[in-house]
C-alpha cells in the first residue's frame, strides 16, 4: 500500500496538482463511498488505492466486485474520473511486484493518476 500511495503522490506532484487531499479507509469495500462524499466535495478526479489478497473464502471476490462496481457506479453518476489503482491479486508477491517499489516492475499508483487525469483533461 506504502508503495501505491508514494507513486500517486510523486505522480501527482509531477503534474502539478495543487489541490491533493489523502483520505485513508479500512478496506477496499470502503472506497465506493469515500469516492462518493470525494466526488460531492467537487474533487475534479479521484484515485482509489487499495491491495486485495485472495484468500481461503470467497471473500476476495465479494470484496473485489463490490468495490470494482461501486466506484464504477461513482465514476458514471458523478462524472468524475477515477484512477482505479485496487491491486486483486492471488499473492503478496504479486502486489509488490506492482506496487511502485525499488524493484517493482510496474507502479499502478502511478498509473492510476495518470488515468484519472487524462480522463479529466478530456473532459
Amino acid at each position: 500500500m506504502d508503495g501505491l500511495v508514494q507513486g500517486a503522490l510523486r505522480e501527482l506532484e509531477a503534474s502539478g496538482a495543487t489541490r491533493v487531499i489523502q483520505q485513508t479507509v479500512p478496506g477496499a469495500f470502503e472506497l465506493p463511498l469515500a469516492a462518493k462524499w470525494a466526488a460531492e466535495r467537487g474533487a475534479k478526479a479521484i484515485i482509489a488505492l487499495g491491495v486485495v489478497i485472495q484468500g481461503e473464502t470467497p471473500h476476495f471476490d465479494f470484496v473485489c466486485n463490490s468495490a470494482t462496481e461501486g466506484l464504477t457506479r461513482v465514476q458514471l453518476d458523478y462524472g468524475v474520473p477515477i484512477g482505479f489503482g485496487l491491486l486483486t491479486v492471488n499473492h503478496e508477491s504479486e502486489a509488490l511486484a506492482r506496487a511502485g517499489l525499488e524493484g517493482s516492475k510496474e507502479d499502478k499508483g502511478k498509473e492510476a493518476v495518470q488515468a484519472a487525469l487524462t480522463m479529466a483533461n478530456l473532459r
